[in-house]
């Protein structure tokens, strides 16, 4: 069922500009106006390629009066601006001796529970303390001296097929292999993965269960987002069940299970937020505040992450063809968070 090895549910999502980010600006005459802004802004951006300014473009890193523009071949306009840089990441992520809550693992693969807080790969402002910090060192060195892993699927993100954000927790697995780094794509290009979230979530959906179809995309006004859009981005698609309603007269919050049909940078959270329930705790998509007594219970717990967690994946080894599935029960501070709001009347 769900996702393509580059795009599935919080892979590979834009970095977060927590680091040295270069910001530029370009002052644009009333001259150069109607003219192509990706030339335009070449001659006032010389010591960038065109190919460089070009990317740097289409990731939503050039804004005009707040208004991000995604693409090049637009005429400019006259005014200032801002082009955004982000910093670089060492070429080479370093083998740290950090726990891991290893699930599965063989000669293959690694199946990991991944806790909140660690994000997936090196990234600006997570340089190290990563889960590919942890894998290269628990992978151990070769004759050489690198970690076993070092270089399977790239350098800055050896191993890793799938990802989930640095704040939600749960399953992810990692290759060991080049063969099983190449096999696990073409499964997850094939749909051949089943991933299942628990949400616990604002108010509650109108329904028990339900499917939500959209198109998903980066947004038009905050390029760190994603947003579900009329026109253009990429088709997502969540199915959800109802497992717990919290509250009294009225729903106040639920705990809900998604599963990915497809799988689209934070759809879970960006679909959730569509249909006016978004995760609690979103510091992100979670725009409207919960009611009083859910606010009272979310600073008496400290909890200020997206309260989403990867419960559950499945899939076929892709060498030796047993059929795998793994489970994860809700992290302490999600748990802690169910029982609390359980315990409001």
């Amino acid at each position: 069922m769900t996702n393509t090895p580059d795009d599935i549910d919080d892979d590979f999502a834009p970095e977060e500009d927590t680091g040295d980010v270069q910001t530029l600006t370009a002052d644009v005459d009333d001259d150069e106006s109607g003219e192509r802004l990706d030339r335009v802004l070449a001659g006032h951006f010389a010591d960038l390629s065109r190919a460089r300014l070009q990317a740097l473009i289409a990731e939503g890193r050039l804004s005009i009066d707040g208004k991000v523009i995604t693409d090049g071949k637009h005429k400019a306009r006259a005014g200032a601006y801002t082009l955004s840089i982000p910093a670089p990441v060492a070429a080479r992520p370093e083998a740290q001796d950090i726990p891991l809550d290893i699930l599965f693992e063989d000669e293959h693969l690694i199946v990991v529970n991944k806790p909140v807080g660690m994000a997936a790969h090196p990234a600006p402002g997570t340089r190290d303390g990563t889960l590919v910090n942890a894998l290269l060192y628990h992978c151990g060195a070769n004759a050489s001296g690198e970690s076993s892993l070092s270089g399977i699927g790239g350098v800055l993100r050896p191993g890793i097929v799938h990802r989930l954000d640095k704040d939600t927790s749960g399953i992810l697995v990692a290759a060991k292999s080049d063969l099983a780094h190449r096999s696990l794509s073409e499964l997850f290009s094939r749909h051949d993965i089943d991933r299942e979230y628990k949400a616990i979530v604002r108010g509650s959906p109108k329904h028990m269960s339900g499917t939500v179809t959209t198109r998903i995309g980066r947004s038009h006004h905050d390029r760190k987002k994603m947003a579900v859009l009329r026109a253009g981005g990429r088709e997502a698609i969540t199915h959800f069940q109802l497992e717990e309603v919290y509250g009294d007269t009225k729903p106040l919050a639920a705990l809900l299970t998604c599963r990915l049909e497809t799988g689209r940078t934070h759809q879970i959270r960006v679909h959730m937020a569509h249909l006016g329930c978004p995760c609690l705790g979103d510091p992100v998509y979670g725009s409207g505040a919960p009611a009083k007594e859910v606010q009272a219970i979310l600073k008496e717990l400290d909890f200020s992450r997206q309260a989403l967690h990867a419960g559950l994946l499945g899939f076929v080894h892709p060498i030796t063809g047993e059929k795998l599935k793994f489970k994860a029960p809700l992290p302490d501070d999600m748990q802690a968070l169910a029982d609390a709001l359980a315990d409001m009347y």
